[in-house]
């Protein structure tokens, strides 16, 4: 004779099987910090390269263009929960003097755990060593094209200015609001 399990029990053990897959599809990424700065070429040598070996760095390096190291870079610290295989970091940026935001993309797998990852505006893409954006954003898209994390500095939350007003429109009187008798 076969035993047999209590009902609850086999209700609570399918209920854990058809929760997993939810659980697993829902991965928890955060966005710990981000670091800006400009970086130097010489910046990434490291010893091994005068010796025959290639770029090797402790964090994950994408460039925008690759034949390039000098540039502006934003160190970003992820922690997942799970692998995410095909994502993407969106990183949008205003430069001094400009009102558009440049978008770039870059490839990236984010692994399991805490992993740093180096993300760097180069070549033609950076004007100079002496300019750093004037507002930027970095967000975290997963392997579907949604956003799973993101970051950005206090000026891109600010709201747009309003447009300054025309020297002809300036000059013009307005009659909802006349100057005061004197």
């Amino acid at each position: 004779m076969r035993p047999r399990l209590p009902r609850p029990t086999v209700l609570a053990l399918a209920a854990m099987v058809l929760a997993v897959p939810a659980l697993v599809s829902a991965a928890e990424v955060k966005l710990v910090r981000v670091w800006p700065e400009y970086r130097s070429a010489a910046s990434f040598v490291r010893i091994a390269e005068y010796f025959g070996a290639k770029e090797k760095a402790p964090e994950a390096v994408v460039r925008s263009r690759p034949e390039s190291r000098e540039g502006f870079y934003f160190l970003t610290r992820f922690k997942s929960d799970q692998t995410l295989p095909g994502s993407m970091i969106a990183l949008e940026y205003v430069l001094p003097g400009e009102d558009q935001a440049r978008v770039q993309f870059f490839p990236v797998d984010v692994p399991k755990g805490s992993r740093a990852i180096l993300a760097g505006l180069t070549g033609a893409d950076w004007p100079g060593a002496k300019t750093e954006p004037t507002a930027w954003r970095l967000r975290l898209l997963g392997p579907e094209g949604t956003e799973v994390a993101r970051e950005q500095s206090f000026l891109w939350s600010l709201p747009s200015a309003p447009a300054p007003a025309t020297p002809a429109a300036a000059a013009e009187p307005t009659t909802a609001n006349p100057p005061p008798a004197s």
